[in-house]
């Protein structure tokens, strides 16, 4: 079983992290290692084992106590259990443990994540385990930088403190105490050639911050996690030997990511100096395209305007049109009245004229008649002036009497 077993959540620390929480969790546990030294140590909340492991390295015996029961059974497959290391089941605030066994109990960001009232409990165990001259070695992280500075909120922390608040937890069990300052900061290093210090075997570090223009000493920054050591009193409480402790992992990850960060910087310098070129010469095109835009509009424009008096004449051909088609109604009606008063007239004069036919037909015929009688009479005078109308007019005359007698 391999460390990968466990899902990193972002919170607990596993070995194969690597970065900044990397920097934070090994350099606690690296830290820790001279309190620990031929010592019997608890590693409250051990976690994964890495440090739990790394602490049995120098102590005389190691216990790592966790309340999640497959955490530990990873630890164990992943670092064996010996007379030096062992992992066992349990809460930080009922510790399988007894009385006054511990010599140094290593609490690395615990606290933070229970209850004001578990806290307590803890502390009050931590008291009770450790011998009357042990000490206690607990890292928490400074509400004001962690949390509030930052505006962040870690869903795994349930009581975060400030240093007041740690303090005033601590002093009831643990009165005396020697603080230090942990935050991740990146550094220049510069070692001398002879290892282990100067002669007197001071192990010294210094630190500068500054600029071109000057140069001033490093002041003690704001910590991002406070790390205790404390005991029950000031003769139990070990001296810290050295004034500065730096940490890095062997594959400089940190600076590795700066590098690589920087060479994408580069890079993406790049793309955008291609990209502002590139950007250049599409405003370019866009300046030619608004031209052409604007050209469009004007075009439009004057298309618009010209719509708009062909519309005018449009709706002025169609006003006419209906008032012509209102006249031609008009009219044809009065067509229609008219045509119907010629028919009724032609008709009347049909009739006249049928009647007048009639008439003259009758005239035609009397006319006829009378021609013929003309035509009779002239030809009667006509005999009566010939020579034998005279001799017959006496003998024509009698018969007219006779028939008149009768």
């Amino acid at each position: 079983m391999s460390s990968t077993d466990l899902t990193f959540t972002g919170e607990r620390f596993l070995p194969g992290c690597s970065g900044e929480i990397a920097y934070e969790h090994w350099h606690r546990y690296a830290f820790a290692r001279r309190f620990a030294a031929g010592r019997r140590v608890l590693d409250a909340a051990c976690g994964e084992g890495y440090g739990t492991a790394l602490l049995a390295t120098v102590a005389s015996g190691v216990v790592g106590v966790d309340v999640d029961i497959a955490t530990i059974e990873h630890a164990r497959a992943t670092y064996g259990e010996s007379q030096r290391l062992r992992f066992v089941a349990a809460s930080c605030t009922g510790l399988p443990l007894p009385s006054g066994s511990i010599d140094v109990i290593v609490s690395f960001e615990t606290i933070e994540h229970i209850s004001a009232a578990e806290q307590r409990e803890m502390l009050s165990e931590f008291s009770r385990v450790l011998k009357p001259e042990g000490v206690l070695v607990l890292s928490s992280p400074n509400r004001r930088v962690y949390s509030e500075s930052r505006n962040y909120v870690n869903e795994f922390h349930v009581q975060e403190l400030d240093r007041d608040e740690l303090a005033r937890l601590l002093t009831p069990a643990f009165p005396a105490q020697r603080w230090l300052r942990q935050r991740l900061i990146c550094w220049s290093g510069i070692w001398s050639e002879a290892a282990g210090g100067d002669s007197s075997g001071t192990s010294r570090a210094e630190a500068w911050v500054g600029d071109t223009s000057q140069i001033a000493p490093y002041p003690t920054p704001e910590a991002m996690y406070f790390i205790v050591v404390a005991a029950r009193n000031a003769d139990s409480l070990p001296a810290v030997d050295v004034q500065l402790s730096l940490f890095t992992d062997a594959e400089e990850s940190v600076l590795n990511r700066a590098e690589a960060t920087a060479a994408e910087v580069l890079r993406l310098d790049g793309l955008l100096k291609d990209r502002d070129a590139s950007l250049d010469r599409q405003m370019e095109h866009v300046h030619h395209l608004e031209g052409l835009v604007a050209e469009r509009e004007r075009i439009i424009g004057e298309r618009d305007r010209e719509l708009v008096e062909v519309n005018k004449a449009r709706e002025y051909r169609e006003r006419i049109i209906a008032e012509r088609d209102g006249q031609l109604v008009e009219v044809q009606a009065v067509r229609e009245r008219l045509v119907a008063e010629a028919n009724r007239e032609l008709a009347l004069r049909a009739e006249a004229l049928a009647l007048q036919g009639k008439k003259l037909a009758a005239l035609e015929t009397e006319r006829q008649r009378q021609d013929a009688a003309i035509a009779a009479q002239e030809r009667a005078i006509a005999y009566l002036q010939s020579f034998r109308g005279w001799l017959g007019w006496p003998s024509r005359r009698l018969r007219q009497w006779r028939d008149q007698s009768r």
